[in-house]
């Protein structure tokens, strides 16, 4: 794919069987970006969602690079599918959208829940990764406490309730999963087809339970940052930025953890609040133009 001539358009694909929607803007080169937000991870996040927000990162890589968005698998306006979710899913979708596009190699940003896939990532591809930059990445102790109890009372909903009452709740709401645990993590795609909440309603509820609990179990089954395992990346190949967040969220200590994990990192060491739209976009640039 040419990385000199300007982009800016939407998209759909087909990956795996489900429709992705992506963006792609700017020009220069590929920046492929997995956003934050959990299990509401939109192209839209990156515009939308808390420092991402604040700092507008999209607006300024993009004059640089060739900023690839997209909305992760049962989010936004990407389809999903009822099975036990793992990070080499979201992996495989992002790797989808390469082929997708023709783009044999890119760097990879990943905010919040995407430095999870981003790291994920490096360690399936690492011959399509220039570097990653993990920006404010997910994790700790009260991280993988809040994801269970999350899921834990969406179960509780569907298990009391039924799934039909599950779709019907999730369309009489606009809100995700996030802020309403009851409406499940299919809740986008329950909204926008008609066929998907159709055979979503009438899936046996003791496998749906069995399905959701091992998707919760695998995904979020550590106190540090989920998705590969240490010992890949203690041996990854790959230049990383890290930048730490700041919450019960984001705690330092899961920037730490991939820090001590990564060997070829840099570790940008400034409290949130003071990242600016100033500093964080220019210091994100001069990484990867060194890497």
């Amino acid at each position: 794919m040419a990385t000199t001539e300007t982009q800016d358009r939407t998209g759909t694909a087909e990956i795996g069987g489900l429709r992705t929607r992506y963006r792609v803007a700017g020009s220069g080169p590929a920046l492929l970006m997995f956003s934050p937000g959990g299990f509401d991870s939109t192209l839209e996040s990156w515009r939308t969602v808390g420092v991402y927000k604040r700092l507008n990162l999209l607006d300024h890589l993009s004059r640089s690079y060739t900023c690839v968005t997209f909305d992760r698998r049962e989010s936004g306006q990407s389809g999903g599918r009822v099975e036990r979710i793992s990070w080499a899913h979201y992996v495989a979708q992002g790797a989808g959208l390469l082929d997708h596009l023709g783009i044999e190699r890119a760097h990879l940003m990943g905010g919040c829940v995407g430095c999870s896939t981003v790291a994920a990532f490096g360690v399936a591809h690492p011959e399509r990764v220039l570097s990653m930059v993990l920006y404010s990445p997910a994790g700790g102790v009260k991280y993988r406490m809040k994801q269970h109890a999350r899921f834990l009372e969406h179960l509780s909903f569907a298990q009391s309730e039924g799934l039909k009452a599950v779709v019907e709740l999730a369309r009489s709401t606009t809100a995700g999963f996030t802020a309403d645990p009851r409406v499940g993590p299919w809740v986008s795609v329950l909204r926008a087809d008609e066929e998907f909440a159709g055979r979503y309603a009438a899936l046996p509820p003791e496998r749906y339970a069995t399905t959701v609990t091992g998707l919760v179990r695998h995904l979020f089954d550590r106190d540090t940052v989920p998705g590969a395992e240490p010992e890949d990346l203690l041996t990854l190949d790959v230049p990383a930025l890290i930048v730490p967040g700041q919450d019960t969220s984001h705690a330092p200590s899961a920037a730490r953890y991939l820090q001590e994990c990564l060997p070829h990192n840099e570790y940008w060491d400034v409290p949130v609040a003071e990242q600016t739209e100033e500093n964080a976009p220019a210091r994100i640039a001069r990484f990867l133009s060194g890497a």
